[in-house]
């Protein structure tokens, strides 16, 4: 394992590996490191012959100082915990090397209009131009490679691919599936700060989810029915401070009125005073695969599957 602090020392050891003929993958994560970024980590290295895990603390993607000071550094057991899922170079740059002006902020930033004008976007102003701006930074030093990003944050997914897609980068991203609790929790580095009582709560996240996907599997096509269906659930616990619960296009994230094919339903929620997202994807059966019983034919229209 070689812990690397520098951008020149990075990029000139992921390019010793390709000239070689090696193929490179990069997991960006922001440390504390949970079993989620484990997974993403296993996958990269099954896919590539050197994996390379970034650590750093965006200060550009706070919006609040205290949110940024709370956030967990774990630097001794995340590079353990790369080591042991496989990768062998971990990259925890100090925040004077990713931004040599900082606290001033950086004269070139990167945004990505449309995906980031609503859900976390209209929550949490100027989030994804720090997302954006750091991703484009890390995927500029490493080079060409595969990046690996986690489905649970399904729209940073969205903007991460849309740059890519945008300013040309010589990288293909990869989204990975969620990993969850054996209760449904998504994990997350922000559990941790959830007392008891709130990470039961927590809990309701995933249910909440799964009445909305149980709601389009059954047929129904009025997203206001499904949106409806969460937010019964979410209803049921008192901890739970709804910010929003969607249903949107899986690609523009757009919200949709008539279901047809698949969306995805997305929420975001306070559990006490942790902010938690999650997500999962919905396909509405087509015609002929609609469940016996169901009368209302007005629930049942000509849809087609379609991936993400």
């Amino acid at each position: 394992m070689q812990l690397i602090e520098q951008v020149v020392e990075l990029s000139a050891a992921l390019q010793v590996e390709r000239a070689a003929g090696r193929r490179v993958g990069l997991v960006p994560t922001m440390g504390a490191l949970h079993a989620g970024h484990q997974s993403l980590i296993e996958r990269a290295a099954s896919e590539c012959d050197l994996v390379a895990v970034t650590v750093f603390v965006n200060p550009l993607q706070f919006d609040e100082i205290g949110d940024l000071a709370a956030y967990p550094r774990t630097l001794a057991a995340d590079v353990a915990m790369a080591d042991a899922a496989g990768a062998s170079v971990v990259f925890a740059p100090p925040v004077a090397e990713m931004y040599p002006g900082h606290p001033a902020p950086p004269a070139t930033t990167v945004h990505v209009a449309g995906l980031t004008d609503r859900l976390e976007g209209s929550s949490r102003p100027g989030h994804f131009d720090g997302v954006a701006t750091v991703v484009t930074k890390l995927l500029a030093m490493a080079g060409p490679c595969r990046a690996y990003f986690g489905e649970k944050d399904f729209q940073q997914l969205g903007v991460v691919r849309q740059l890519v897609r945008d300013l040309c980068l010589p990288v293909e991203v990869v989204g990975c599936a969620t990993v969850r609790e054996p209760d449904g929790l998504a994990l997350s580095s922000r559990n941790s700060r959830l007392s008891p009582d709130e990470r039961r709560a927590a809990t309701v996240l995933h249910r909440a989810l799964q009445a909305g996907a149980a709601s389009v599997d059954a047929g129904e096509r009025r997203a206001g029915q499904v949106r409806a269906a969460m937010a019964s659930e979410l209803g049921r616990e008192p901890l739970v401070t709804v910010d929003y619960a969607e249903v949107v296009d899986p690609r523009s994230l757009e919200p949709v009125d008539e279901i047809v094919g698949e969306v995805r339903l997305l929420l975001a929620a306070a559990v006490g005073p942790v902010r938690l997202i999650d997500n999962l994807a919905a396909v509405r059966p087509a015609a002929g695969d609609v469940p016996a019983g169901r009368a209302d034919d007005d629930t049942v229209a000509d849809a087609e599957r379609i991936g993400v």
